[in-house]
């Protein structure tokens, strides 16, 4: 008799043992319809998106990541999606009628994310982009599944915004790049001061500056020089995501501070039009007196450039005049 109980209570302890492991490992919402972080072996090696038709791959060739097998890849963008895609964690349940509300009757069509290892596919989920919340999204592992709210602890930062099918957010952050001898000419408009306006031309090796149509002498060839060096390497901050349609089509009405248009030596024409940027401080908007808004007009995209990356070719025609 003290034998069987002694069986007995192992077994019952056996059990609760078993019981509070299961507890601790898994998910009190299921984990199959819960669990949106990858564990890989090795690493993630490939990264597909696609919403309404339209799709992006980023894949590791090597030591580098490339966009749709073409262009090189940001290393900073695939450093942020590699940390949400290991790391993401739930922040809340959202209910039905949140999420009737925020998604279905607003018609926001989900971002199909899918993610391997090699061949392997480790993780496939649907990620709704809001502004409903400081993580920009609503989160399903299938259409079927309970949405979430996703983020990832200790970096409470919208990661929805990662989660985008535009190729220019995943290419190098870059307005301009062409060294000297690429550039055939400059034309920088200043579109509050046109008597500030100028361009740069150069023809058989020879520069030559204009004003309005009109050539200009006096001018120092070695200030001329040194301005088109700084068309090497143009930055951008980062792109800007986080605006509304209703912004955005209010910039596109007026007309921007600076105009740059650029010709290479191929005859490719770049032009980039900054506007001023206003931002909000303490419920007030304020001009931000650090950054511009841009945007290049091949692109639909705007995008965030600060001063310190731009000024140097924001001059007066008066700058290459010897004093």
């Amino acid at each position: 008799m003290r034998r069987t109980a002694i069986i007995s209570a192992l077994s019952v302890a056996g059990i609760t043992i078993l019981v509070l492991i299961l507890l601790r490992t898994r998910s009190p919402y299921g984990k199959s319809n819960s669990e949106f972080s990858s564990a890989p072996v090795n690493g993630i090696t490939k990264i597909e998106f696609s919403q309404e038709g339209s799709n992006i791959s980023l894949e590791k060739n090597g030591e580098k990541w490339f966009v749709n097998g073409k262009a090189e890849a940001r290393k900073g963008g695939i450093n942020f999606i590699i940390r949400i895609l290991t790391e993401a964690k739930i922040k809340s349940p959202v209910s039905p009628e949140i999420f009737k509300a925020e998604i279905t009757d607003r018609n926001i069509a989900p971002v199909v994310v899918k993610v391997y290892e090699e061949r392997k596919l480790l993780k496939s989920f649907r990620v709704y982009k809001t502004s409903s919340n400081g993580y920009g999204n609503i989160m399903k592992i299938k259409e079927s599944s309970k949405p979430f709210i996703v983020h990832v602890p200790g970096y409470e930062v919208n990661i929805g915004s990662a989660f985008t099918l535009k190729e220019q957010y995943w290419q190098p952050y870059t307005i301009f790049n062409l060294l000297p001898s690429e550039i055939s000419s400059v034309r920088f408009e200043n579109l509050q001061d046109t008597a500030s306006s100028f361009s740069i031309a150069k023809k058989n090796k020879i520069y030559s500056l204009s004003g309005n149509k009109t050539e200009l002498s006096g001018w120092d060839p070695g200030l001329i020089i040194r301005y088109i060096s700084y068309f090497t390497f143009i930055p951008f901050e980062t792109l800007a995501l986080d605006f509304s349609s209703d912004e955005i089509s209010s910039f596109q009405q007026k007309d921007p501070l600076y105009r740059i248009t650029v010709v290479s030596a191929e005859g490719k024409t770049t032009v980039l039009s900054l506007w001023q940027k206003i931002k909000i401080e303490n419920g007030k908007q304020t001009v931000d007196t650090d950054r511009l808004l841009g945007k290049i007009r091949e692109s639909d995209d705007f995008f965030i450039v600060r001063y310190f990356d731009i000024d140097p070719v924001i001059k007066k025609r008066s700058y290459f005049i010897v004093k």
